[in-house]
């Protein structure tokens, strides 16, 4: 028997969506600034966007309107395109440059994950504080572990959420514990692809974890997968620090560059998303360009491990522009927080002597990260038809900020201030396919009841 239709739920205080891309075509063309509206949802999409007052007389008999009020912000939900759930337990762990860190800490604590009890209460801890910071997508690393990835698409499956994972395929430069070869790879990523990818609102991700931990094997082996599967992600690493650049000419030494690694094995295209990207040199950016793949802008893992800052005006030049995304990239990332993170792509954009806007980096959190993954035809913007992800920001929600703004000059200066200043105490709702699950007043919500 189908389910009932869900209750109509609307929201109304000033709202902000991007209609394009403003890198490309300007911030007048493309945001949406609506200073008092309306969003309202239906068994899981936006049905009506627009000024209160026009949107008002259109709602279904029997909405429930929740008013946040002058000081709150709506906008799409925020993307997380590059992230490691495993890495949530280690978190702030000091100490070491990438490669060494990778050994010290992240290995360590992966090899945990071969208890499914320690992966589902790591996934649950990693969901609960992505919806916490208004994350209501996110494209994710799980371990070697096939369960891993099981429980982490279970948990995300419960609360209906829109995300992309993959189990990290490695077979060599790491513990036994972690490795795989590259036939049980292909092996375990082909049944995980089979259950879970386009199973409600999930999303598989194939996950060479870098050239560095997977041989040339096993990176022809995710290709083969991938022209399989060519509506999956592909999802990997590259050109983090210069170390790393340096380490993968070493094992790779007949490629042109690092970009040429994974094309050479059929992993560039589009839906690959590589993390990071610091150190790719023109010729690696035309080729991304033209293959259609994004980069994983990861700025506060950037800082933390000293591996540089990504430059994005760079990276979105308009005679070969490419697609550039944000990701908190948890654990060498120090936040859940896109506010936070956004903080940290300005400041990477300052070392570059380039200024990034308070509009061009909310359209990264949202609509940008949302085409980098092409699903900005179902998340990243408020619109009619689109999936009903939403958060709600409260722009006064420190007593430093509530000060601060009221100096602000402008819109644009009020966005620069939550970004600068705000965390995840500015988060006040986040709304998934149109149902509460965070309340900043009282906690996460309870899970839908579902039918056997």
């Amino acid at each position: 028997m189908a389910a009932p239709a869900s209750r109509p739920i609307a929201v109304r205080g000033p709202a902000l969506s991007f209609t394009g891309d403003p890198f490309r075509d300007g911030l007048d063309a493309t945001m949406v600034h609506e200073p008092d509206a309306i969003v309202a949802m239906a068994d899981g999409r936006i049905i009506h966007f627009g000024p209160a007052s026009k949107a008002a007389p259109l709602l279904p008999t029997g909405t429930e309107l929740r008013d946040y009020g002058r000081n709150a912000l709506i906008s799409a939900g925020f993307i997380d395109t590059h992230v490691h759930y495993p890495q949530t337990p280690m978190i702030a762990s000091p100490g070491g440059q990438l490669l060494d860190w990778l050994n010290k800490y992240t290995f360590p604590t992966e090899l945990k994950f071969a208890d499914k009890a320690f992966a589902r209460d790591t996934a649950r801890l990693f969901l609960r504080e992505s919806l916490r910071n208004g994350i209501t997508t996110s494209c994710v690393y799980c371990t070697v572990h096939p369960h891993s990835v099981d429980a982490l698409f279970e948990e995300a499956e419960e609360i209906g959420l829109r995300l992309a994972a993959g189990k990290v395929l490695m077979d060599r430069n790491a513990p036994e514990g972690l490795l795989d070869t590259a036939q049980s790879g292909f092996d375990q990523s082909q049944a995980l692809i089979q259950k879970w990818h386009g199973r409600g609102r999930l999303l598989y991700a194939i996950t060479p974890r870098f050239a560095g931990t997977s041989s040339s094997a096993q990176l022809a082996a995710a290709g083969a997968l991938w022209r399989q599967h060519r509506d999956c992600l592909m999802q990997t690493h590259i050109a983090e620090s210069r170390d790393e650049v340096a380490w993968i000419k070493e094992l790779f030494p007949d490629r042109r560059n690092y970009l040429d690694v994974y094309d050479h094995h059929g992993l560039c295209g589009p839906r690959a998303v590589f993390g990071h990207g610091i150190w790719l040199d023109e010729p690696e950016m035309h080729r991304l360009h033209d293959c259609g793949a994004a980069i994983a802008h990861c700025p506060t893992s950037n800082f933390f491990l000293g591996s540089g800052a990504f430059d994005i005006a760079r990276a979105v030049r308009k005679e070969r522009p490419v697609r550039v995304a944000l990701g908190t990239d948890i654990g060498a990332g120090t936040s859940f927080s896109i506010l936070a993170t956004l903080d940290a792509a300005y400041k990477a954009s300052q070392l570059n002597r380039q200024s990034l806007s308070a509009g061009h980096a909310y359209y990264l959190a949202t609509r940008g990260s949302a085409r980098a993954l092409y699903l900005d035809d179902k998340v990243g913007s408020i619109a009619a038809g689109m999936e009903a992800d939403l958060v709600v920001l409260d722009m006064r929600s420190t007593p430093l900020i509530d000060s601060r703004m009221n100096e602000a000059r402008d819109f644009a200066e009020q966005l620069f201030i939550q970004m600068t200043l705000g965390d995840d105490r500015a988060v006040q709702a986040t709304y998934v396919a149109g149902r509460l699950v965070h309340d900043k007043a009282s906690g996460p919500a309870p899970r839908p009841n579902r039918s056997p």
